[in-house]
């Protein structure tokens, strides 16, 4: 997909807000040219662009050194996202800080987009609309039809409660000041960008979801990497719930909503699965009527959002309704590792049965 600006008014404002892009890379040479090429071609251009080479085993360095950005070096393989960017944090300046994933492409307006949300200054963390940037194999197909129904959908719904679930990580806006305060990216969980979003939401600040600020992110092109990939995100939500649910509820009640209906999601979805078997061994109902019913109820509750996504994004319909059966591979896959995540992070690691995860895996 090739991005393009989006359009539509852009109320005035005063003078802009400095800002930093942080992109943490490990082993990264093939991807971080669209990367470094999207942020050098911004229509509002960052002060300064830093690259962490975290590690790095290929030429990282020798690419990211050769579009002029800032580049660092750990001493070390610091092993996280959310490491690599505190390393780079103490050389940020500016009032706001971007970290942008080395696969992630941004739109030419992004920063300009996103940064009118910290014109209130209670924004303490802003991300945008992330779709997919390639859509070949049926893993990349099923995250496509799940990120058009996640971003066109539950985020949307979520802002307007003023409640984001999550800010991505692979673009999201800092302000540099409450990063600081808060002690730079959190690395008590191992998806840093869910437990900043909660942490701010607690302390009374506010987490924001531009839906017109569009990135694209590389993902999983095969099972492999989407089983690392769903497996460290379905564990760091558990790792949050465990850390933030039981103030949430007092403090955050609507965010604590959200989060209690996702567990619901994850514990009824076997029986939702199972209701075709269920039917028919039971009730003696055909086969036929209960895949019909139970086809019918997915398409009733999915394919109306994934329309309006399509033309919000000016997108082939076809190719959505295409993509479409793709989901379910991925979200046996969701099911599988969340059901894993809750019994380990939920259960083992309170009782001193395991440590959880805690070893940071790329997921392509």
């Amino acid at each position: 997909m090739n991005p393009s600006p989006s359009h539509g008014p852009r109320p005035a404002r005063g003078p802009s807000p400095t800002l930093t892009v942080i992109v943490p890379a490990h082993n990264e040479e093939s991807g971080l040219p669209a990367t470094l090429s999207s942020i050098k071609a911004q229509s509002t251009p960052p002060e300064k662009i830093i690259v962490v080479d975290d590690g790095s085993t290929d030429r990282t360095s020798e690419v990211a050194a050769s579009y002029g950005v800032t580049v660092l070096r750990p001493p070390h393989h610091l092993g996280s996202k959310a490491k690599a960017q505190n390393h780079a944090l103490p050389h940020c300046g500016t009032d706001l800080v971007l970290a942008v994933d080395a696969d992630t492409v941004l739109a030419p307006d992004y920063i300009e987009r996103i940064k009118p949300a910290f014109d209130n200054p209670e924004v303490g963390v802003a991300a945008g609309n992330v779709q997919t940037r390639f859509a070949r194999t049926p893993w990349e197909r099923g995250r496509s039809t799940e990120y058009l129904f996640g971003f066109h959908w539950h985020r949307p719904i979520q802002q307007l409660a003023d409640s984001p679930m999550v800010c991505s990580g692979c673009c999201s806006v800092f302000r540099r000041t409450t990063l600081a305060e808060f002690g730079g990216f959190p690395e008590r969980t191992i998806v840093e960008d869910m437990d900043f979003t909660w942490s701010q939401q607690l302390e009374g600040r506010k987490a924001v979801y531009v839906a017109d600020a569009m990135a694209w992110a590389a993902d999983p092109e095969n099972l492999t990497y989407l089983r690392k990939q769903v497996w460290r995100w379905m564990a760091g939500f558990m790792q949050n719930v465990r850390l933030h649910l039981p103030r949430l509820l007092t403090r955050k009640p609507m965010l604590a909503t959200w989060i209690i209906v996702a567990l619901l999601e994850i514990l009824l979805a076997p029986l939702w699965w199972a209701t075709p078997l269920i039917l028919t061994l039971a009730m003696h109902e055909p086969v036929s009527r209960t895949l019909m019913w139970w086809a019918g109820g997915e398409l009733l509750l999915t394919v109306p959002a994934l329309l309006y996504a399509a033309k919000r994004r000016h997108l082939p319909i076809g190719s959505v309704l295409f993509n479409l059966p793709f989901v379910y591979l991925n979200k046996a896959v969701n099911l599988y590792y969340a059901w894993k995540a809750l019994v380990v992070e939920l259960i083992m690691v309170p009782l001193r049965l395991s440590r959880g995860l805690v070893v940071y895996e790329k997921g392509r």
